[in-house]
């Protein structure tokens, strides 16, 4: 019996980023920060961000949502797809701060948050009808209304700002998630598509 690969994946990330909690080297070392970035150097953060995390609410948040979300949507990709969309999700995700941060020396981030909004996102391209993404459990929306609402709340905090929590990352680790799985399986684009035009509820 083979092992999923969202299994292993939040085991290697459990395991980096739980000792990271309490070793600050560690953490400067791994974490996104763009200041260092710059020129080419260090571009190894782009990937070691997704591995650690601020605490462990943090960590079980995102972990949680790749374990009801991942097999599911690794079994539509297949496993190669699956991983390859994740670790580029983690580069995708974080290039709009990479940019945007360059010159800012108090602006780090770090988390999985970017690569679990890809998977998220394939999941609306795969059944955009289908209510599978619930609210704090509860409330669960059609995936395309999650998709829009989602979209317009990253964006909205994003500009506020305040909260500590890189929005961006979250808006454009969706969008990019998306546009991943539409150009690697145009199929399920075409399909997409074709439920939106013709929906049947």
């Amino acid at each position: 019996m083979q092992i999923p690969v969202t299994y292993l994946i939040i085991g290697f990330t459990c395991l980096v980023s739980i000792p990271a909690f309490t070793n600050e080297k560690m953490i400067n070392n791994m974490v996104f920060y763009p200041v260092r970035m710059k020129d080419g150097k260090e571009l190894y953060r782009f990937f070691t961000h997704g591995f650690i995390h601020a605490d462990y609410m943090h960590l079980i948040f995102n972990m949680l949502t790749l374990y009801f979300f991942g097999p599911y949507i690794e079994s539509i990709l297949g496993k190669p797809l699956f991983l390859l969309l994740y670790i580029t999700a983690l580069v995708g995700a974080s290039l709009f701060d990479y940019f945007k941060h360059r010159g800012n020396y108090y602006y780090r981030s770090l988390g999985a948050s970017g690569a679990v909004s890809a998977v998220l996102f394939v999941t609306i391209l795969n059944n955009p009808w289908a209510a599978e993404i619930c609210l704090f459990g509860v409330l669960c929306l059609p995936n395309i209304i999650f998709g829009i609402a989602y979209i317009a709340y990253s964006t909205y905090m994003d500009k506020r700002g305040g909260d500590n929590v890189a929005h961006n990352a979250h808006l454009w680790g969706g969008l990019y998630g998306f546009a991943f799985a539409a150009v690697t399986r145009p199929d399920l684009f075409r399909d997409f598509l074709n439920m939106i035009t013709h929906p049947s509820f």
